[in-house]
């Protein structure tokens, strides 16, 4: 079985749950994800099987969308609702909206982050969540991001000495949205946490397309397999280019081609076929993984 998967992941399931389930409902050892979700996030889960976890790095790669609520009021030490609290900045006036909107504007473009202390992130061959579950302070890496989007969703709505709204957010690989919305509660002088949060998009899937485990499991005691994909679908954010059975031939052969192009890296396809990815040297374009 070949193809990628749009799955719906649900709350409380890490996303390596999600290929463990589907590992025994497909009968395939070899299933990967393209895009870590946290345990408490739900939504667009892009899942590569058999040949198509070569793409994986792509869809990886490729950008996100997600829409999701802050909370301002207090933050947690997770940075979202799951957290305990750390500090309390109750919420007695009203904000300007013009103001919230303003401070969001100014996140888009290249931003510096620092990873939370619980996640994922490797430092001296540990992951940061294991020192923060022992109590150990480390000094964390930064990284630069890109935020494409980030926009206010709704009102402002203030209860219990909080304020809420709900927000979307367009954004490169390794950004973390509960720390931007740390970042922006703290331009507005208030702690916060990202209270809610789902991925509506990502490598080109949609939410409104996904299927939960569940429906999949269900589909397969009917022998439908329509939940599964092309390989094509992996390499949705490459730029594309059709060549000709030649090239194809050639490609094939681990040798160079000329192409009219000027992208570092191309998604090559002879009738309708992904026949490589290549990338960009002195000689045209070299294959990188190839297909056929």
């Amino acid at each position: 079985m070949n193809g990628i998967i749009n799955v719906k992941k649900e709350a409380g399931m890490t996303s390596h749950d999600v290929v463990f389930r589907l590992r025994r409902l497909l009968r395939e050892k070899k299933i990967g994800h393209g895009g870590t979700l946290d345990p408490d996030v739900v939504g667009v889960l892009p899942i590569a099987v058999g040949k198509a976890t070569r793409v994986l790095e792509f869809m990886t790669d490729a950008g996100k969308v997600y829409e999701g609520r802050v909370t301002l009021g207090f933050s947690t030490d997770t940075e979202d609702a799951s957290g305990s609290l750390v500090e309390q900045t109750p919420v007695t006036r009203p904000l300007e909206e013009e103001l919230v909107d303003e401070v969001m504007a100014s996140f888009q473009g290249e931003i510096i982050q620092t990873p939370p202390m619980y996640s994922a992130v490797k430092v001296k061959g540990r992951k940061l969540y294991e020192y923060a579950r022992a109590g150990e302070e480390v000094e964390r890496p930064q990284r630069q991001v890109t935020i494409s989007e980030f926009k206010r969703t709704s009102p402002l709505i203030y209860e219990n000495n909080l304020c809420h709204f709900s927000f979307k957010v367009a954004c490169s690989k390794g950004t973390y949205v509960r720390t931007l919305a740390v970042d922006l509660g703290q331009k507005l002088g208030y702690a916060s946490h990202m209270s809610y949060l789902e991925r509506t998009a990502s490598a080109g899937l949609q939410l409104e397309d996904a299927f939960t485990l569940a429906a999949i499991d269900k589909m397969l005691t009917e022998d439908d397999h329509s939940f599964l994909l092309p390989i094509e679908y992996g390499v949705a954010e490459l730029a594309k280019l059709m060549i000709s059975e030649q090239e194809a031939k050639e490609l094939s052969f681990g040798r160079r081609i000329q192409l009219p192009s000027s992208e570092d890296s191309l998604a090559v396809f002879h009738q309708e076929q992904l026949v490589a990815i290549v990338e960009k040297c002195k000689e045209g374009y070299k294959p990188r993984k190839v297909f056929l």
